[in-house]
């Protein structure tokens, strides 16, 4: 049975939303600052922030599209979607891949429009909270969320309007330095932190803990070079090494006949997400709460059908430079379809077009790394989303000696993931050998664009996508913003 502490939060919430009766007299009997004083009250606030993590069509971080997920991702080397040469998908994604896209693209708008959205929730959670008094874990909680959606706006967008109060008109808010939301992104997680829940799963399976606070907090540091100008190594390794104290451990790659991918690695990507690994997980279920599409939009109608009773989309392919780096022995690389398929179809790992005339229909590396699990249909499936996993906190410790003169204080952090891959250990690793192990264990997951930018590849010409620009390492702020706000200032370059 699927997480019922944590949909319960939510239906409350929605229950809470959308009650209209006016003949009980709730609150002469319970105030709502009282309410929101009790435990129901507080986790009833809260759901309203955390639910916006996996929102809907357009306004997620990931599971669906047009949002967080595909602005990141389809910047990166690891997937895009080509427009197909009977017609077939929009522009937008390989144009994102390309870096031809305009300033007018849906996705850019529904991710600052999404990203915003959060932050306005957090923001009245937090004010709602701190008038009723609420216990202080619970105002950490909904302050640590949104210093992570101002955390990934710095990410994306660089300098943007910042604001911690709705009562602000937010349409004549001018742009803050990045540096300075930085530093208070950094100010409220060390506030903040060590005031979570240190529960794992259970009522805090989607929700963050004291764990996927600190997790936040390496990643903050881990990107501060690029950010401030300034690399804070040593305080992303101490963040780092608080999440490994959380008892988190690799969760084992062993065969499994019951698992379509044949191997219990592959639960890490399932329904439930295991408690050993996932520090923090996007709880969602098709149909009910968001979904997960990314599988079912990679396959072909043929290979969907056979595999799963109904037709894929026959969208995201992996480009074949990025699929050719993975060892033939590495268990990571069975998430890949490529050549003939028992349905008939055969992918082939070339593409000849991703724009103008587009991809033959099948061409291209498909994914399944998120096989399709739980409630399913044509429309997407129920698998979990990991935001964050102890594999990542393994590689960034390593990166981190590395980059502190610490080469071999890394490769126990690195070869724990290389072994459970079916990998030989590296005994003197390199940040080289760091990158690329993070594309292998990480893609899919939404890291790699950032990754990328921090390794200094991100401006790299490879494939269909020529040398890049420095300004690129920015997305563009949308146009309809601009135009909203008569105070912003587009990012130089676009």
């Amino acid at each position: 049975m699927k997480k019922i502490l944590i949909y319960t939060m939510f239906i409350i919430g929605l229950a809470a939303q959308s009650c209209t009766k006016t003949n009980e007299n709730v609150y002469d009997v319970f105030g709502a600052d009282a309410f929101l004083k009790t435990p129901a009250g507080a986790n009833n606030a809260l759901a309203t922030v955390v639910g916006k993590i996996s929102g809907t069509w357009s306004t997620n971080y990931a599971g669906r599209d047009n949002c967080w997920y595909d602005a990141n991702e389809f910047m990166s080397d690891e997937q895009v979607i080509p427009h197909r040469n009977t017609g077939d998908w929009q522009l937008d994604f390989a144009q994102l891949y390309t870096r031809t896209e305009s300033t007018n693209l849906g996705i850019l708008d529904n991710n600052w429009n999404w990203l915003y959205g959060s932050i306005y929730a957090a923001n009245n959670a937090i004010a709602s909270l701190t008038a009723a008094n609420a216990a202080p874990s619970y105002i950490a909680e909904a302050k640590v969320m949104r210093a992570w959606f101002y955390y990934l706006l710095i990410d994306d967008y660089g300098d943007v309007p910042f604001f911690t109060s709705n009562t602000a008109n937010q349409t004549t808010i001018g742009q803050t330095p990045r540096a300075t939301i930085y530093n208070f992104i950094v100010s409220e997680l060390k506030a903040n932190v060590d005031l979570l829940s240190e529960t794992r799963g259970g009522a805090y399976y989607g929700r963050f803990n004291k764990w996927a606070g600190y997790m936040v907090l390496a990643k903050v540091y881990l990107n501060a070079g690029v950010y401030t100008g300034t690399p804070d190594w040593q305080d992303a390794l101490n963040a780092c090494n608080v999440v490994a104290s959380g008892g988190f451990t690799l969760h084992p790659a062993t065969a499994n006949s019951s698992s379509a991918l044949g191997n219990t690695y592959y639960d890490l990507f399932g329904d439930v997400l295991p408690n050993d690994e996932t520090i923090l997980a996007i709880y969602l279920t098709e149909n009910v709460v968001s979904g997960n599409i990314y599988t079912i939009r990679s396959l072909n109608s043929a290979t969907g059908t056979a595999l799963l009773g109904y037709n894929g989309w026959n969208g995201t392919i992996i480009p074949q430079e990025f699929y050719a780096k993975f060892d033939p022995s590495d268990i990571r690389i069975k998430q890949f379809l490529v050549g003939a398929q028992p349905d008939g179809t055969t992918y082939t790992a070339t593409v000849s077009s991703l724009i103008d005339p587009g991809a033959a229909p099948n061409e291209g590396i498909r994914d399944v790394k998120f096989y399709p699990a739980g409630i399913k249909d044509a429309s997407g499936a129920s698998n979990d989303f990991p935001i964050y996993r102890y594999a990542d906190v393994l590689l960034m410790q390593a990166e981190c000696e590395i980059r502190l003169g610490n080469a071999a204080a890394a490769a126990p952090y690195l070869n724990q993931v290389r072994e459970r891959a079916g990998l030989a250990d590296i005994a003197v690793p390199t940040l080289q050998n760091v990158y690329d192990e993070r594309g292998f264990e990480l893609n899919m997951e939404g890291h790699r664009r950032q990754d990328m930018i921090r390794f200094g590849t991100f401006l790299n010409a490879h494939g269909f996508v020529p040398q890049g620009q420095a300004y690129m390492e920015l997305l563009p702020i949308p146009a309809a913003e601009l135009i909203t706000n008569p105070k912003l200032k587009q990012n130089p370059g676009y």
